[in-house]
């Protein structure tokens, strides 16, 4: 019995660990472990029995291309993980995203000390008699106190989970593994999915309160509604930041969505995309700096998503074609 899966163990030891194959190597040991006993009940010797059941398995080549199973080069040297090994990697994951969401957040309200002090200032409702200079820096030094902070806060996090790192270059699930990942998945789907409607809708409303504010041609509502507009904006960013790096974690470790192994197609669709938003990008900002066409510039994104979605289409029906 043991010169029996000494003998699988070889023929799968040059072939991916991956789900498919370790059920199908489970199977055929169980086959082939049923036919040894079979062939020792009919009074065959155990090296008779075993002879029969090795010469009639046939080529394990033959076998995975029979069954369908695509054996992808590039998983051949990929590690097997445990399942401790995942956990603490979502785990890791989970709190480089909250680490990451802070800094952001950092940045994003970095200013708001700038901007209250100064027009608070300019409206003589503190720090009167003073220079210009002088009302500034207790803003500037808040804003480079902060960026100062994002910053540390993301160098600790990078090498914080540098020890996890190699999970990200592609790994191999042991079998029940990815079943149970994909149900964590489904069970975190309605979370990550509150996050982004909460996050989308925060980013719709945040100007509201500049909105007014102009409507009532309150200088000092202006800046608290500024004020206010950047506190949305950084929780909104915040929500999709951590929620998105715990979803990406098991997109990664499944090899799915964004982390799924590209096709030649893809990698042309993902160059054009960066060249088109890049170009995009680019005219709107061309726009508004030299022509002052900041009401109108922004229409130059929809109209890119819309050149995008139809080369998509177009270049997939090409290379469907072409198959």
């Amino acid at each position: 019995m043991d010169t029996i899966k000494n003998y699988l163990d070889n023929l799968f030891n040059g072939l991916p660990k991956t789900a498919k194959l370790q059920e199908l190597k489970l199977n055929i040991l169980s086959n082939m472990e049923e036919k040894y006993q079979e062939l020792k009940q009919q009074g065959k010797t155990e090296n008779e029995a075993i002879g029969i059941v090795i010469s009639e398995f046939g080529n394990i080549d033959e076998l995975i291309s029979e069954l369908g199973i695509q054996v992808d080069p590039q998983t051949k040297e990929q590690p097997v993980v445990t399942e401790e090994e995942v956990d603490k990697y979502i785990n890791a994951k989970r709190r480089m995203g909250i680490q990451v969401g802070l800094g952001v957040m950092l940045c994003i309200l970095s200013p708001i000390a700038l901007i209250l002090i100064g027009d608070l200032a300019k409206a003589g409702l503190i720090l009167q008699g003073l220079s210009r200079d002088a009302v500034d820096l207790p803003g500037v030094i808040v804003l480079f106190l902060s960026l100062a902070t994002a910053v540390g806060i993301f160098i600790y996090s990078g090498m914080s989970f540098a020890q996890y790192s190699h999970m990200e270059k592609g790994v191999s699930l042991p079998f029940g593994l990815e079943a149970k990942l994909r149900q964590d998945r489904t069970n975190f789907t309605p979370k990550f999915t509150l996050c982004i409607i909460v996050g989308v809708c925060m980013c719709i409303l945040s100007p509201m309160g500049v909105i007014i504010a102009d409507a009532r041609g309150s200088e000092i509502g202006e800046t608290y509604g500024t004020v206010l507009f950047l506190f949305i904006i950084a929780i909104a960013v915040f929500l999709f930041i951590t929620s998105g790096t715990i979803w990406s974690s098991y997109d990664i470790l499944l090899k799915i969505g964004d982390h799924a192994p590209k096709k030649p197609e893809d990698k042309v669709i993902s160059a054009v995309s960066s060249i088109m938003w890049l170009l995009a990008a680019a005219i709107f900002l061309f726009c508004g700096f030299v022509y002052g066409m900041w009401y109108i510039a922004w229409i130059v994104f929809p109209v890119t998503g819309i050149l995008y979605a139809m080369f998509t289409a177009a270049y997939s029906i090409f290379t469907e074609k072409n198959k």
